[in-house]
């Protein structure tokens, strides 16, 4: 299974929102526009209720959690990794760095526009690629 760690969804919140209540109506976004998603992995935050809530109302969704190592050192998580360079790719772009929006829509079309930049530089990329000569 490959993960390529672009963007299918994205909510943005205000500062007292709970992630864990944040992630209910992401997760029925996500459900609503890619229906065929079966597994979404969560941080360790996400745990309890939201794994069944998210089984229960979503037949076909796994939401699994990814959980951090008791170790007091750097150790490379599971599926943690995707996230935090897709987020590094997302704050490439000098408006999503700091909070400069002051509406949540306003910072989700900057979190949108970020990631179709850096795909359109991968599907321009690929086109060049397959029509260079071949030696």
């Amino acid at each position: 299974m490959a993960t390529i760690g672009l963007l299918l969804a994205v909510l943005v919140t205000g500062a007292g929102v709970q992630d864990r209540d944040g992630a209910k109506p992401l997760v029925e976004r996500l459900r609503d526009r890619c229906p065929r998603i079966a597994l979404a992995w969560a941080d360790g935050g996400y745990a309890g209720r939201l794994v069944s809530w998210t089984a229960e109302t979503f037949a076909g969704l796994r939401l699994a959690v990814v959980k951090r190592t008791d170790k007091h050192q750097f150790v490379v998580l599971p599926r943690r990794w995707c996230v935090e360079r897709t987020l590094s790719w997302i704050v490439r772009r000098r408006r999503c760095v700091r909070d400069y929006e002051r509406r949540a829509d306003t910072h989700e079309a900057m979190v949108r526009w970020a990631m179709i930049t850096l795909m359109t530089r991968r599907l321009a990329r690929v086109r060049n690629d397959d029509s260079a000569p071949r030696h």
